[in-house]
């Protein structure tokens, strides 16, 4: 039977996959399971919290995306790179891996759409733009 902490991290989908996973086979199979979610779920919605769910619900500690993209630049000081790493690989935050693992998609996409872009760009703006 999971705990309170770990249903509240099923609501946040902060726990391992395999974790979740098994949780929401216990609660398809258990009306009580289901119910004790509802009430922790209306509980920490009522404003009573703790600390440390409002740290992990406000992602306190994660990257922003111009972070992570500074990470994929390498434009980071050392203290910064050892950090997101931390973050990404041994926390395993879903969420900055995903904001990673899209940044990365963006930047390998890019290249011809950017081409593009700017070709765009440059047409629409053929003659509207005054010599000084």
């Amino acid at each position: 039977m999971p705990t309170d902490a770990q249903l509240l991290g099923y609501l946040d989908e902060l726990l391992p996959i395999a974790e979740l996973t098994q949780i929401e086979s216990q609660l398809r199979g258990s009306p009580e399971l289901r119910e004790r979610l509802a009430r922790l779920s209306a509980q920490r919605d009522s404003g009573v919290h703790a600390v440390g769910d409002i740290w992990r619900r406000e992602r306190l500690t994660c990257l922003t995306r111009a972070q992570l993209g500074s990470y994929l630049l390498g434009a980071m000081t050392d203290e910064e790179i050892e950090y997101a790493e931390f973050h990404l690989r041994d926390v395993g935050c879903r969420y900055c891996q995903a904001n990673l693992a899209d940044l990365r998609s963006q930047q390998s996409d890019t290249t011809g759409q950017v081409t593009k872009r700017r070709a765009k760009f440059f047409q629409t703006s053929v003659g509207r733009v005054g010599r000084k």
